[in-house]
């Protein structure tokens, strides 16, 4: 047959197993979720940070369009074109037939890499973009008499319609500004030439002032990017940063809550576990101690019904024995319903102004007429003057009479039990003291619990249920007091009842 103990701790394993495994598992599934989504955070608050500014970038391109089409021309030799008072054009060129001169002899070799392109040109000014190996530019050319004459736009030019343009947009003071800036060319072919290209790239995102929002920009210019880059603290990694904070609070805080909540589970699983194996003990402790007397008093009244006590010193030896068995019978019962009111709440109690010592005479009277015989050295050591508090007498004596119960019921041979009254400060103590076999230090806050009691070899040959200490506790505690316990193994145990004089 299965010990019930094991039994009991078997189905809370598995209880808590199940608990673990729909709770815990499931809540780190929607933890590691979090994680991704932390991760991703600053792709997300990018893609925000895009779509708010995609608008004002389509704005402000075509604001800028529309002043790269409206060119006057100042002069052609040397061509000197502006856009609205912006003067745009800085090294000039000419190219006729095969004939190539700049002002600049450096950029000569990027004019003739450009020379297809300039078929097509107009006899009116035109903005337009090249991508050459020299690098990305913006060009201003238009034919006069079969020769282009252009130029290579100014970065500051440029910069400069684009600050006039976007002026309007950003007159909220937000930090940020609009420019073009080149398209990345790809990168030749080769594991050298795109590390150089990947260090560069790199090497510019660090220095450079974050993008915020970009445009990839028609033709003519489709060489550049309209973008809004931050000014100051990245908005991108500010937000992303304070958004991360946020998750990782409220998951410390979920976690935190969800092992606070399956501790407690954990803890309430196994509190019932152990009170259903203690309740099923005390079934079967109270069922073979009450069966224990009515054996008994069915054995004498058996006796008497058939004549066979004859003599009159038998009879009333077995009247005695009768009339203790009953007392026993009665006095288990008295606890069990005692327990049951306290349990329900029902527990009434008559206080009334009544002097300590009254307590402590009603205790050692019921204790000495239960003990009548019984050889041990039983003292009573009073204050003279004990004040009187509002309590109820009898329930308090019996609580006191349930510590020298167990004070007797729990030391071996040469029992000496002690009874002290006396005032301490502001309260009144009782004392219990014998030199029994004492508790353990890891059994004394359990002593209380309802149905415990210490495993040792003496408390399995003595007979409770294990309820006193409960009741007498709770009898205290309704009165404003507490008990404490000083005790060790082998050396005895000091009970101690508190009763405060405000009671």
């Amino acid at each position: 047959m299965a010990n019930p103990q094991t039994a009991d701790f078997l189905r809370f394993r598995r209880t808590f197993t199940l608990l673990i495994v729909l709770v815990v598992l499931p809540s780190a599934g929607l933890s590691g979720f979090g994680v991704v989504a932390i991760v991703n955070e600053r792709a997300a608050v990018e893609k925000r940070l895009e779509a708010s500014w995609a608008g004002r970038l389509q704005s402000a391109w075509s604001e800028v369009d529309a002043r790269l089409k409206t060119l006057s021309v100042g002069s052609e030799a040397p061509l000197r074109v502006d856009s609205r008072g912006v003067q745009l054009l800085g090294a000039t060129f000419d190219v006729s037939d095969d004939r190539v001169s700049s002002q600049d002899p450096k950029l000569e070799p990027v004019v003739k890499s450009l020379a297809p392109q300039f078929v097509a040109v107009p006899a009116e000014p035109i903005v337009f973009s090249a991508s050459t190996p020299q690098g990305v530019f913006a060009l201003v050319a238009l034919r006069r008499d079969g020769t282009v004459r252009g130029g290579f736009v100014s970065p500051d030019a440029l910069a400069e319609v684009v600050r006039e343009v976007s002026a309007p947009l950003l007159a909220g003071g937000e930090p940020a500004q609009l420019s073009m800036v080149p398209v990345k060319q790809v990168p030749a072919e080769g594991v050298l030439a795109r590390l150089a290209s990947g260090v560069s790239e790199a090497r510019e995102a660090a220095l450079g002032p974050p993008e915020l929002a970009s445009l990839s920009l028609p033709a003519p210019m489709q060489d550049f990017r309209l973008v809004a880059q931050a000014l100051g603290e990245d908005p991108v990694g500010k937000a992303s940063a304070r958004n991360r904070t946020v998750y990782v609070v409220l998951l410390t805080l979920f976690y935190v809550t969800l092992a606070l909540g399956v501790v407690y589970t954990g803890r309430s699983l196994y509190r019932e576990a152990r009170l259903s194996r203690l309740k099923t003990d005390f079934v079967s402790l109270v069922s073979h101690e009450l069966r224990t007397p009515l054996t008994s008093i069915r054995m004498f009244i058996d006796m008497l019904a058939m004549g066979r006590v004859k003599d009159p010193a038998e009879m009333q030896t077995v009247l005695d024995l009768l009339s203790r068995e009953t007392s026993r019978l009665s006095t288990m019962i008295e606890t069990v319903l005692d327990f049951s009111r306290l349990e329900s709440g029902k527990k009434q109690y008559d206080k009334q102004p009544v002097p300590v010592q009254a307590v402590v005479d009603a205790a050692v009277a019921a204790f000495r007429a239960q003990r009548v015989g019984a050889t041990m050295t039983f003292t009573v050591e009073a204050e003279p003057n004990l004040p009187t508090l509002r309590l109820d007498k009898d329930a308090l004596a019996g609580a006191v009479l349930n510590l020298l119960q167990n004070a007797f019921k729990y030391t071996e041979a040469d029992k000496r039990i002690t009874l002290r009254a006396k005032q301490a400060g502001p309260e009144v103590v009782l004392e219990v003291e014998d030199n029994g076999v004492g508790v353990p230090r890891r059994e004394q806050r359990r002593i209380f619990d309802r149905f415990y009691r210490v495993d040792s070899l003496l408390t399995r040959q003595t007979e409770g249920t294990g309820l006193g200490l409960s009741i007498a506790q709770r009898i205290v505690e309704a009165h404003g007091g507490r008990i404490s316990l000083d005790s060790a193994p082998g050396k005895g145990s000091t009970f101690r009842v508190h009763l405060p004089l405000a009671g």
